[in-house]
């Protein structure tokens, strides 16, 4: 199995790139033949802005362009997309929500069909979402920060695609034991991502 890891942040020594490291770290403990790669964002250079090459594939007037053909390829060699990213203002950074406009395309992710009826294309990929927030859960819970979030982000993305999200996840700084807390609950996401089907290898090996 393989996991597509994108991280964004521009800074490799973030507690977000350690994070992302240790979900690695889990995915291969779990099972040796497991697999991963780690999508670098800003190291990479992805440009997030939506431009009149989108509009027109977003149209069907023309084809995806090659860095998002790129994205869709990898994501497609994916058995589980993983997402590690500082919260900013309440939801994605710039970055990340770029590669989202751009990436997750009409055709690809989703498709309005002549009728206007939408068909959600991602039904097969699991989604793992891990945000690492400044603000107490407290801010979060008495301003509705979290509840927003997941209408935005897990329904309003995902669900829209079909994707299902397995992992919905805040680590934030007032959580007890930080950050050793997060990274241990980061190698735990990454060990129990393939986990449901090293069972069923498991059992068919007994029976």
């Amino acid at each position: 199995m393989h996991a597509l890891i994108v991280v964004a942040h521009p800074d490799p020594a973030s507690l977000t790139h350690a994070v992302a490291a240790r979900i690695a770290e889990g995915i291969t403990a779990s099972n040796p033949q497991n697999t991963f790669e780690i999508a670098d964002l800003a190291a990479e250079g992805f440009d997030p802005r939506f431009t009149e090459a989108d509009v027109a594939l977003h149209l069907k007037e023309a084809a995806p362009s090659p860095d998002v053909a790129a994205e869709h390829a990898r994501i497609d060699r994916a058995d589980a997309l993983v997402l590690a990213y500082p919260v900013y203002w309440w939801s994605f950074p710039a970055l990340l929500k770029g590669w989202i406009d751009r990436v997750f395309t009409q055709g690809w992710a989703y498709e309005e069909d002549a009728d206007g009826k939408l068909v959600k294309k991602l039904h097969r990929l699991p989604i793992h979402l891990i945000g690492l927030g400044g603000a107490s859960r407290r801010t979060y819970s008495r301003h509705g920060y979290s509840d927003a979030m997941k209408t935005q982000i897990d329904h309003g993305i995902f669900g829209y695609c079909g994707a299902r999200v397995a992992t919905s996840e805040l680590l934030l700084a007032s959580d007890a034991g930080f950050p050793a807390a997060h990274l241990d609950m980061a190698r735990a996401i990454g060990n129990g991502i393939f986990a449901s089907h090293t069972a069923t290898e498991a059992e068919a090996i007994e029976i």
